[in-house]
């Protein structure tokens, strides 16, 4: 079915459930491992840095590509603002925690702060680059499935995720790490494409996992999308 095929107004069964994958993902991704970095030990090459928040913030861009491509990219849109909202609020949460008092029979204040504190320049990173990345993301893929007449799925997972995570992580690692204490200059282009590089793999990896999603997705829910009139301005939410 086209995108004609039901309404802004009509229900969808899986919709809300996706938005709350997609939603969950990101806030985990960046409480528990935008900040950190790994490593890992390649042959040739030896120990090589990687932003740890890679092992699945990822996933949140294959969930993008399923939303533009069963749902198409106003509904997608209206998830990346409700990510968006959700990434802020949680940092403001985090703020707010942080900074109340403790109580004198509780110690563990210092760590407390160093795991939930929100480092204002990070969350700005972060807001940004995924604002920018999610939205550069569905375009790409809405207007590839377009150009492709909805065939070769591949094509658009892999080319929108090649756009879109480059433009997330240019935004994100020099904005939120450039000149700060411990991340040389070398440090952060090294993470900065070792990271694109990875969550590019990530999504040719998981490429046969986003046809069986799709495909059952489309079946379940009577609708494939083709955003042929669609205004694709990120600046609203409604649908």
């Amino acid at each position: 079915m086209d995108q004609g095929a039901k309404s802004g107004g009509a229900a969808f069964r899986y919709y809300d459930m996706v938005m709350a994958a997609f939603v969950a993902i990101l806030l985990l991704s960046n409480v528990i491992g935008a900040g950190k970095v790994a490593v890992i030990h390649l042959p040739v090459l030896g120990d090589w840095p990687f932003g740890a928040g890679i092992l699945f913030f990822p996933l949140s861009y294959v969930i993008g590509d399923v939303l533009t491509e069963v749902y198409g990219y106003a509904r997608a849109r209206r998830v990346i603002w409700a990510g968006t909202v959700a990434v802020l609020f949680m940092a403001f949460m985090s703020w707010v925690v942080v900074a109340l008092p403790p109580a004198s029979s509780w110690t563990n204040q210092a760590a407390y702060a160093v795991i939930f504190g929100q480092v204002p320049r990070i969350v700005l990173a972060s807001v940004c680059a995924f604002w920018a990345g999610e939205f550069v993301n569905a375009y790409v893929m809405a207007r590839m499935k377009l150009w492709t007449e909805g065939r070769h799925l591949w094509t658009r997972t892999i080319g929108s995720t090649l756009v879109g995570q480059g433009v997330d992580s240019l935004i994100f690692y020099p904005l939120a790490f450039w000149g700060a204490t411990g991340w040389t200059t070398d440090l952060v282009v090294t993470v900065l494409f070792t990271q694109w590089a990875l969550k590019v793999g990530w999504e040719v990896l998981l490429t046969p996992v986003t046809y069986l999603v799709v495909r059952a997705l489309k079946r379940a829910e009577g609708v494939d999308v083709f955003d042929r009139d669609t205004d694709f301005t990120p600046f609203r939410a409604r649908v």
